[in-house]
Formats: C-alpha cells, sequence, structure tokens
C-alpha cells in the first residue's frame, strides 16, 4: 500500500494538510527552544551548486561532473522562500542570510532580495538581509544586489596568496577577481562586509597573519574560522584544525590584540580588535570553543528541509507541507513547534555525537547542501 503521509520528521506524520493542528494563539514574536533559546536568524539556501570546488567543501572527487544536483522545479520557489521567511519573522526572526552553494548562481536572486526586504518585522522594522558569496560574481552583482534591498555581504575568502587560493578553490579562479568584487561591494554600500577565511592547518594555515596585515585598516572584518567536520566529504581531521586561540596568538606576535564583548546576544564570532585602533578581526571556534548554548540559528536547505543546527543529520520537509495545500497557520504552527523541540548541541558533545553518528551509520548533511 502505498504511505500517502506528509512527513516533516520524527515524530511529525500528518495524512494530510488538515491533520496538521493549528496553534490557538498567533505567533507572539518569540519562540524558544528546549534550551530556552530564542529564534533569531534563519539561512536559507537557494542553490546547492556552486562554481567552486573548495577542498573543504565540495571536492572535486565527490562534485564532479556526474554529481546529481537538485533539479530546478525541486528548489523552493522565491514565493515559497519569503513565505517561509514571513511565518519564521513573525515567530522572531530578525536576520536572514541567503547562502548556497554559491547563492549567485540563483538566476533572478535580485527578485528574491526584493521580496525578502518588503518582510516587515511584528513591530513595522525592516530585516537585517545579508548573503555570503565566494566573490566570484560579485564585481557584476554589487549595484544590483544593493539596489534590491541587500543589507550586508559575506565574503569567503582562504588565501591572498594567488597560487593557494587557486588550489583551494580548484577551479584555477583567480584571487584578483574576488578581490575587485570586494571592492564593488563596498562602492556602492554594502556593510559592514566581513571575511572569511576557512584554517586548515597544512593547507592555507601559513597565511593567517599576511591576511590580518593586509586587511587591517581596512573597512573590513576579517574572521577565522576553525575547519569544521560539517558533512562527510571534507576528510575532516582533528589534527587539521587549527584553534582560535593559536590564530589570535599569532597576529597578536605582530599586531597586538585586546578583545572585545560581542555586538549581541548569541554572536558566534569572538572579537578582538587592534590596540591602535586599526580594525578588528573575529573567530569562530565552533571545534574548541562551542557556542551552542547561544545558538539562535534556523537552517532551510534549497529544497526546503528545516534543520535546527548545522550538523545535523535530519531534516523538516516544510516544502512537503507548502506543496500540500497547508495554511500559513498550519505551518506557522509546525515550525514554532519543530523549535520548542530542538534540543540540539552537537558541537558541546561532538566526540560522543560524532561516534554515534558514524555507529549508526548516518551522514551529517553537506555544508553545500545547508550553507554555512
Amino acid at each position: 500500500m502505498t504511505d500517502t503521509r506528509v512527513r516533516v520528521s520524527t515524530p511529525f506524520f500528518f495524512r494530510d494538510v488538515s491533520d496538521i493542528p493549528v496553534a490557538r494563539d498567533q505567533p507572539t514574536g518569540t519562540v524558544v527552544d528546549a534550551r530556552n533559546r530564542p529564534l533569531r536568524d534563519l539561512r536559507i539556501s537557494v542553490t546547492d551548486r556552486c562554481n567552486f570546488r573548495c577542498v573543504y567543501c565540495m571536492p572535486k572527487e565527490i562534485f564532479g561532473r556526474d554529481f546529481a544536483f537538485l533539479e530546478r522545479d525541486e528548489l523552493l520557489s522565491f514565493e515559497e522562500i519569503t513565505r517561509l521567511a514571513r511565518i519564521a519573522v513573525a515567530h522572531g526572526v530578525q536576520k536572514i542570510r541567503l547562502t548556497g552553494g554559491e547563492p549567485l548562481l540563483r538566476k533572478g536572486i535580485e527578485e528574491l532580495i526584493g521580496m525578502l526586504a518588503a518582510v516587515k518585522t511584528p513591530d513595522g522594522g525592516a530585516l537585517d538581509i545579508a548573503l555570503t558569496t565566494n566573490g566570484a560574481a560579485l564585481a557584476v552583482k554589487a549595484q544590483a544586489l544593493k539596489d534590491a534591498g541587500l543589507t550586508r555581504i559575506t565574503v569567503s575568502l582562504d588565501s591572498l596568496d594567488d597560487a593557494t587560493f587557486r588550489m583551494m578553490n580548484d577551479v584555477n579562479f583567480p584571487i584578483s577577481r574576488v578581490l575587485r568584487g570586494i571592492e564593488a561591494a563596498h562602492e556602492v554600500g554594502l556593510g559592514p562586509i566581513k571575511i572569511n577565511m576557512v584554517v586548515k592547518r597544512g593547507l592555507n594555515d601559513q597565511d593567517v597573519v599576511a591576511m590580518a596585515r593586509h586587511f587591517k585598516g581596512s573597512p573590513y572584518i576579517l574572521r577565522f574560522i576553525e575547519f569544521m567536520d560539517v558533512g562527510s566529504s571534507n576528510g575532516w581531521k582533528m589534527a587539521e584544525v587549527v584553534p582560535s586561540s593559536e590564530v589570535v596568538s599569532r597576529i597578536a606576535a605582530e599586531f597586538p590584540l585586546e578583545e572585545v564583548a560581542p555586538n549581541y546576544g548569541g554572536e558566534t564570532s569572538a572579537r578582538w580588535r587592534y590596540r591602535d585602533g586599526s580594525g578588528e578581526i573575529g573567530v569562530i571556534s565552533s571545534v574548541t570553543a562551542s557556542f551552542c548554548g547561544s545558538c539562535t540559528r534556523a537552517r532551510v536547505s534549497a529544497e526546503g528541509k528545516l534543520f535546527t543546527c548545522l550538523f545535523a543529520t535530519d531534516g523538516h520537509d516544510l516544502r512537503a507541507l507548502m506543496r500540500a495545500g497547508c495554511s500559513d497557520e498550519q505551518l506557522s504552527a509546525v515550525l514554532a513547534q519543530i523549535w520548542r523541540d530542538r534540543s540540539d548541541r552537537y558541537s558541546d558533545l561532538r566526540s560522543a555525537t560524532t561516534r554515534h553518528t558514524e555507529a549508526k551509520g548516518r551522514k551529517k548533511i553537506e555544508m553545500s547542501y545547508i550553507g554555512g
């Protein structure tokens, strides 16, 4: 017998959309999970495709010519994304970040940004709309993105050495074109612009101080990210992680630093500023210094699965509900319940969780599928 049930995720099964419970109360602008963490940030992947094959994210030996990417009709439409965003905002989301894959590969991305910019918070305020990109198309797209309503942009940049950069992106893309894209984004007023460097020992860690030197005194905020065990394809090993404390020590040996208080609760990046007043850096330490206790982020994959942790193995299929005809009230109730049931703290329990996942033969979601 064919199972006609709509599956969101265990234990969310419904015979049809009429079985979905509807919350008696309207969203209050705040929903908290089992560990009292509010929902504040929504990261939405708009495509699983990328024009880079970065060795720590989409290695070419796995994501090759024969890899089966999602078909266009499998992706959430712009209308579906905006609908999800509107409902999430009613539950307290204040920031939306568009990710990928490489989001600038999604045709018409400016149209989506414009649709999201029209969504207002419960008190009538504007959303903080950001986008993470590899910068390849940024020089061409920067003005259109700004005009559409994009607030901020983050560029992934793992080395300033052209040979190292080409080797890491593995498609022989030159560093000069990314730097031009960053300048273009600054010129049109997208900011503050953040530069993210994933640091992997033996691959690019020799460039940490050079990166700091280059961006010191610039309008940009450089952030160093520990090489993470996201997914199962990047060959992660703890020995290849350069702890954030080591990154800070290396930079401080040449450019004295002092720690700065976070900008807001739940900020993932620990801030350090140069003592001479010439800017700041950030370090994101999801391996060596977990920030699970303050995590306020939910992630939606390109085909509409909601993940409550970057290191998850399963998601909640919201696309199936929307395409089965659920109402906004029903979708709102499901989203709120998923968040209330959330108890994830993978990074707090990394060793035990990893062993359990491997023993069960389950794979964590790939970074390219869910975004960073």
